[in-house]
């Protein structure tokens, strides 16, 4: 390292803050639990993203068998992290209802909720760059200080956001030389742990940011300066000093797709008309990776007994429609149109056939949940696996009933046709009715089994990482200090694209709860620790009045891990908007001799870097 940065034409070097925020869900957390003392058991009603991981919790702490455990899991208003740890108010709901033998519930309200729900991000790094003359990348070197609160969230560790963050840092380029350090302190404030995108915001704004200062200062374009220093679309399986092995991304291939989306030249060349009329514009860009479908080398982070695995049942009900059990969850994502459309095709029946049934200990296969973007890479694997086996065992009852060769027949439009005429054969309700209630007309020696269960878990790489670039066109107004977004683009490289419209939300919620951090998000305390504006009216969050369009386009690079081949996109669009929206101020501000470093960039963080106030 040393060695690198003595050598080194330029070396850039900035230190970044980061406000804390918090996630705004769409409903407050909430729990029923409800204690049986004549069979000892619990039901627990409870927003969580990981039902199974809580069943284990409620099960260990209050001494009941797992067995006895059922955790409830309807669809989850909104989660983001916030609702995969486990909070003290509901461990004693929970108690509570055991002691007393009765019902008990606890619905956190919008104060209850800024105050103790999990808040994130609170981060203060230096990061220095070392590159030749040419523009060739040497070294990152990052010295990152994150707060948590005053102790680490149980049972996943508020150490994992910092984790992320140095291994992460840098992450993109070819070097070969990286440092990282943190240091994790405590505070007097509420605990942060998990949230959206898990240190991924900071990692990519820190790597960006300083970059785009590498870049400045050679007289580079910053594209270009990119284009030079990203990972080869060629040169994978590749391994990131930091130790991350990826698989396979797309830096050039979405990096191109992202200029010509933007029409990159043209921006550049309206900028440079508008800054002679005092108009001050702003392109700023982001490259991204994200951890998702993480492996079963991420159990016992902090001791937490989450699965890496997830399951599901697929059942041929009597009448033709199809069940769909899995153990991953509903929190507003698409999740269960996802797996309702792989099953669909899985099978080879319509999507109005088929029901889907999440968030239920005591029916779903044993699994994961929902968190680190793993929905459709494992949950919707499980859901093919099972699929294409209950397919095959469908087509041994038609080859039974039709005395055909089963490789003659296919399943298409919820039934059996004959595979080279599509003559159509066997109804699959008639199948179902024979399967069940006239089991004496088939060979004596034939068993139908027309529920399957299957288990998927990703075992290659510990991540499988996913990349995009993101941009964004801001106006800044010097006297005021307003930040006005004109537009934003995101390329995404999610592998396999299941649901398109799912994906471009995805990715649009994701870039507005990111931009929520680069402009507007944050959580102010006095210093003996009260919370200040822990309300609607004070905490301030993206409204549509002041979002800009926002673009997503895909390129597909699928995961060879499973045959779906899909990779997460739930937090991709998180970890880079902060990145290219403070690149994009920062780049506006160039021609006037200021740099803002520290988020959210208010008016008065502008005007202060501009020397106004």
């Amino acid at each position: 390292m040393e060695e690198a940065f003595a050598r080194a034409d330029v070396v850039v070097e900035e230190t970044f803050h980061f406000g804390r925020h918090t996630g705004v869900c769409l409903e407050g957390r909430a729990i029923l639990a409800d204690y049986n003392a004549a069979e000892h058991s619990l039901t627990v009603y409870h927003a969580t993203q990981a039902p199974h991981m809580m069943q284990d919790i409620f099960s260990r702490h209050l001494n009941i068998p797992e067995a006895n455990v059922r955790v409830i899991t309807k669809d989850v208003g909104g989660s983001f992290g916030i609702k995969v740890h486990v909070y003290p108010d509901e461990m004693a709901t929970a108690a509570i209802s055991v002691m007393l033998r009765r019902p008990v519930k606890f619905v956190a309200d919008r104060l209850e909720s800024f105050l103790s729900d999990i808040h994130a991000r609170e981060h203060k790094a230096r990061v220095r760059l070392a590159c030749s003359r040419d523009g060739d990348i040497l070294a990152f070197d990052l010295d990152d200080v994150t707060a948590i609160g005053p102790y680490s969230v149980y049972p996943r560790t508020s150490g994992i956001e910092g984790n992320q963050v140095v291994n992460l840092t840098g992450g993109p380029y070819k070097h070969q030389k990286y440092r990282a350090k943190m240091h994790v302190v405590f505070t007097n404030k509420n605990v942060t742990c998990q949230y959206r995108a898990v240190g991924h915001p900071i990692a990519v704004a820190l790597t960006e940011g300083i970059v785009d200062i590498a870049a400045r200062k050679l007289g580079m374009d910053p594209a270009e300066f990119r284009r030079r220093n990203l990972i080869p679309d060629d040169a994978y399986p590749y391994t990131f000093p930091s130790g991350l092995k990826f698989e396979r991304l797309s830096h050039h291939r979405t990096l191109g797709k992202l200029r010509d989306l933007m029409r990159y030249e043209e921006l550049r060349a309206e900028q440079a008309r508008l800054r002679k009329q005092g108009i001050h514009r702003g392109i700023g860009l982001a490259a991204m990776i994200e951890v998702t479908n993480p492996s079963p080398a991420f159990y016992g982070v902090g001791g937490a007994r989450i699965s890496a695995q997830d399951g599901a049942t697929l059942r041929l009900e009597p009448t033709g429609m199809l069940t769909v059990l899995a153990s991953v969850t509903e929190q507003g994502q698409g999740t269960e149109a996802v797996l309702a459309q792989v099953a669909a095709s899985a099978v080879g029946v319509t999507l109005d056939k088929v029901r889907v049934i999440t968030g239920d200990t005591g029916v779903t296969p044993y699994g994961g949940g929902t968190w680190a973007s793993r929905g459709a890479g494992i949950g919707g694997e499980a859901v093919l696996l099972a699929g294409r086996a209950l397919r095959s065992n469908m087509l041994d009852v038609a080859a039974a009933v039709l005395k055909m060769d089963k490789a003659e027949l296919d399943i298409i439009a919820n039934a059996v046709v004959n595979k080279l005429t599509q003559e159509a054969k066997l109804p699959l309700d008639e199948l179902g009715r024979i399967a069940y209630f006239r089991p004496d007309t088939l060979p004596l020696d034939f068993q139908s089994e027309l529920a399957v269960t299957r288990h998927y878990t990703p075992r290659q790489y510990g991540f499988t990482f996913t990349n995009g670039m993101q941009a964004s066109l801001v106006e800044v107004d010097v006297d005021s200090g307003f930040v006005k977004l004109l537009k934003h683009w995101c390329v995404e490289d999610s592998g396999t694209v299941i649901n398109p419209m799912l994906a471009d939300e995805q990715l649009r919620g994701g870039i507005v709860q990111g931009i929520g951090a680069a402009l507007y998000e944050e959580c102010l305390y006095s210093p003996d620790g009260q919370l200040l504006n822990g309300n609607m009216a004070d905490y301030l969050v993206p409204m549509a009045g002041e979002m800009p369009d926002i673009v997503c386009a895909h390129v597909e690079t699928p995961t060879k891990q499973s045959q779906l081949g899909a990779k997460g996109i739930g937090e991709a669009g998180t970890a880079g908007a902060p990145g290219a929206v403070m690149n994009a101020i920062n780049d506006a501000l160039a021609p006037l001799g200021a740099r803002v470093t520290q988020m959210p960039f208010t008016p008065e963080r502008i005007l202060k870097a501009l020397r106004k106030v």
